[in-house]
């Protein structure tokens, strides 16, 4: 008689907190994956081993792109149709996968499931239902991914075949919207790196997966709803395409220069340019490769850990800290030097709120990163000289960050991790991907003060 009603307490409480729900729901969706992927017809040789197939399910779940084997060679069709199905369900969220399904049974999601996708989705200001913007996240991401497929089967195809051409085609469009970077292809896309054709299909994917549904949405109604007075983007979608061109641009810029003379020596100059601008767009997020990431310079490689840091933006499949977040503090900061005692940005004031959280998200996702690379500096460098050390930590220290930006990108050093080395990138993934400010909501409470003391400075600087 206990049983039910402590498994009915214990539902209740879990189920109060969003954030609680989200972490279970990728957690049971990452042990399915697991499981799936160990089976025999999943690999093409040996099967998977426990840890190898958390890893590789963690690594689709979370959109993430890393892996211990070459799929093209290494999983079965079966395998990598599970990871294909792993990678949607992780792009779009298995929040609203969950949701979803309580509106096909005809049952309503709770007032709290409801206002966190409205939350999410349409950044507070919409007044649809939460059926109404879970369509619209559906049929907006499956009317891009099929436009997306389309282009690369029309583009793939007179080379591989009509009819081989639809697989990878549609494998690729989803991996890039959903800011996957798992490729059917050894070498990623290094062999379409002066392809013009493929290099904007694969960039418009990525880039619109990592902007987010909310400025989608926002984009959405700025141009196609007919009215005599403009409606401007809100501020959110402003500052999230501002801090996205720039980035792009910026990185694009930074690795042109550094690799002029090095991975980019072999290609002409427009190829160097597009080479460049792929590799900036899809270093924060995305995962995939025009360019040998293994002999890149010491200090493209830093960079693009930066860009992997800060990721793409909120409510979109990416991972990292978010370009709000980074776009925030830098505000906070320039309004500071300019002597504004409020952030301020297109003719509009942050609030304090807002600034909190990024300062939050950024302090606890350096925790984070910098915990996990001495536990991997412990784990991976034990039979490595001094000399040797100060390379392979640039290649765990990268590694890391693409973990927990859930980008996918790599030294090489991925199927060379041990156990716990792999442990440790499953934790990363898993956390770049729900976010550092989730998982310590879903753990802890909030508490109000009752007592407020005097209030004193310290010296700063």
């Amino acid at each position: 008689m206990n049983e039910p009603s402590l498994l009915s307490y214990l539902s209740m409480r879990l189920l109060r907190s969003p954030a609680r729900v989200s972490i279970l729901g990728f957690a049971v969706l990452i042990a399915i994956g697991t499981l799936l992927l160990m089976v025999p017809a999943a690999s093409t040789g040996t099967s998977l081993g426990v840890i190898d197939a958390l890893f590789m399910s963690t690594s689709a779940s979370c959109v993430t792109g890393l892996s211990v084997l070459d799929i093209s060679h290494g999983l079965t069709r079966y395998g990598q149709f599970v990871i294909l199905v792993l990678i949607q369900f992780g792009g779009l969220g298995i929040l609203t996968i969950s949701t979803l399904v309580l509106m096909m049974v005809r049952k309503r999601p709770t007032l709290s499931g409801q206002a966190l996708i409205k939350d999410t989705f349409t950044y507070g200001e919409g007044k649809q239902t939460a059926s109404a913007v879970l369509k619209a996240i559906f049929v907006t991401a499956f009317c891009i991914e099929a436009a997306g497929a389309l282009g690369l089967y029309l583009r793939m195809a007179p080379e591989t075949g009509w009819g081989r051409a639809a697989y990878p085609a549609v494998f690729h469009a989803v991996s890039a919207f959903c800011n996957a970077g798992f490729s059917l292809y050894s070498d990623s896309f290094v062999g379409y790196r002066e392809d013009w054709a493929v290099n904007a299909i694969l960039s418009v994917l990525i880039i619109v997966g990592g902007i987010g549904f909310i400025v989608i949405a926002d984009v959405k109604k700025r141009f196609m709803e007919r009215k005599t007075v403009v409606r401007r983007l809100s501020l959110h979608s402003r500052v999230a395409l501002t801090a996205s061109a720039v980035l792009i641009l910026v990185g694009a810029a930074a690795i042109l220069v550094m690799e002029w003379n090095n991975t980019l020596a072999p290609l002409s100059v427009p190829g160097r340019i597009m080479a460049a601008l792929f590799q900036s767009i899809t270093a924060r997020t995305a995962g995939f490769n025009t360019l040998d990431i293994g002999i890149m310079a010491n200090e493209t490689l830093f960079f693009l850990c930066i860009l992997m840091f800060i990721g793409a933006c909120p409510g979109s499949c990416g991972g990292g800290v978010k370009t709000t977040t980074v776009f925030g503090l830098w505000v906070l900061g320039i309004s500071r030097l300019r002597g504004y005692t409020h952030p301020q940005v297109f003719r509009r004031t942050l609030t304090e709120a807002s600034i909190s959280k990024a300062t939050s998200v950024v302090m606890v996702s350096m925790a984070v990163i910098t915990l996990a690379i001495m536990v991997l500096m412990m784990s991976e460098l034990g039979g490595f000289s001094h000399t040797q050390t100060r390379g392979r930590f640039l290649e765990l220290f990268f590694e890391a960050l693409s973990a927990f930006g859930t980008v996918g990108l790599s030294t090489g050093v991925t199927e060379t991790l041990s156990e716990m080395g792999r442990i440790t990138i499953v934790a990363l993934m898993f956390i770049g991907r729900l976010g550092p400010m989730v998982i310590a909501l879903a753990v802890s409470r909030e508490r109000i003060s009752r007592v407020h003391y005097a209030e004193e400075n310290i010296m700063i600087g």
